[in-house]
């Protein structure tokens, strides 16, 4: 190993990928699940992406401005976290709820730690976490596609409406409490996989999801440990409750392709910045992230568990870190 070590200026290590180029697969591998946004609820979609991404770029320049340091809009990440914020909230959020929330995911959520590189948690979870705070109705309240509605209507996650008129975790809720039976939520997976079914902008495509998160594995952008972790986890905990009790609790296999889980395990927890280092800490951390997000949906009040376990295991991410030190170049040094 020794021998391999190259003394020379720096930069003293090479990479393919630069911080700009990273949010620019990012960017590239959201773009299906934000046409189906469109296809699924129209304008209301570019609205909200186009405010979300627009108030993240301005708070970054002027708390650069404030801070007189130098203009950082040019590695995209306040792009990637306006895109992704903008996928986390319900499509009828008004426009500027979604200011407040962007403005807080950018100044408190990441400049306030020093920027890029220096914030505790994922910025798009603090904002979305910072929504539901403050405005929680807002944020649970679902909009019918307009394939199925051209009008679009707002309905209450609870509501008992037709089955199209609830996301299929609201329904999975209602399930577990022996209010409905299980083979109504079973019955929404082929609309799940589209994406014709009420939630998030931009979770409700399966396919649109997998299709850019296969781009990103491709193209080596993100590690794959963190997303198997989550998704692993999640399945294992769901198959057990399944198995216990089938008519309370909905298949494995409907818990992955619903709500955030697939955008969380590869775009929101495979975040470089708030993410362990280590591959056995990525594990661990993944582990927790799909624990957490199972242990919120069937024992929680909340159906949806992804933001609270991203921000919970961001918490964590030092510790993991602590206990899971890398190996330095040359090895373990002699006590």
């Amino acid at each position: 190993m020794l021998s391999k070590i190259t003394v020379s200026p720096s930069p003293h290590i090479s990479e393919l990928h630069s911080t700009r180029s990273i949010m620019g697969d990012v960017i590239i591998a959201l773009v299906p699940a934000m046409f189906a946004a469109f296809i699924y609820f129209k304008i209301r979609a570019l609205v909200l992406v186009g405010v979300c991404v627009g108030t993240c770029a301005l708070s970054e320049w002027l708390c650069n401005l404030v801070r007189k340091k130098p203009n950082s809009l040019d590695d995209l990440s306040a792009v990637v976290t306006g895109i992704i914020l903008a996928f986390s909230v319900p499509p009828a959020l008004p426009w500027w709820a979604a200011v407040i929330g962007s403005a807080f995911a950018i100044v408190i959520g990441k400049m306030v730690f020093g920027g890029l590189g220096s914030n505790i948690f994922n910025p798009a979870m603090a904002g979305r976490a910072f929504l539901t705070a403050c405005f929680g109705m807002l944020m649970t309240t679902w909009t019918v596609p307009a394939t199925m509605d051209p009008a679009m209507p707002e309905i209450a996650a609870t509501g008992a409406g037709a089955i199209t008129q609830a996301t299929p975790l609201a329904w999975s809720k209602q399930a577990i409490k022996k209010k409905v039976d299980t083979k109504i939520v079973t019955a929404q997976l082929p609309a799940t996989l589209a994406g014709e079914t009420g939630g998030c902008l931009g979770e409700t495509s399966t396919i649109a999801l997998l299709v850019g998160a296969l781009y990103l594995v491709l193209r080596r952008t993100i590690n794959v440990n963190i997303p198997l972790a989550v998704l692993a986890s999640a399945f294992v905990i769901a198959a057990l409750c399944h198995l216990i009790n089938s008519e309370a609790y909905m298949p494995p296999w409907l818990h992955l392709t619903t709500g955030g889980m697939l955008l969380g395990a590869f775009f929101i927890a495979t975040d470089p910045v708030t993410a362990p280092l280590s591959t056995r800490g990525m594990w661990l951390f993944g582990v927790g992230v799909g624990g957490l997000i199972m242990l919120i949906r069937i024992v929680g009040e909340y159906p949806e568990g992804v933001m609270y376990a991203v921000l919970i295991m961001n918490a964590v991410t030092p510790l993991i870190d602590r206990f899971c030190k890398l190996t330095p170049a040359g090895g373990v040094p002699n006590a």
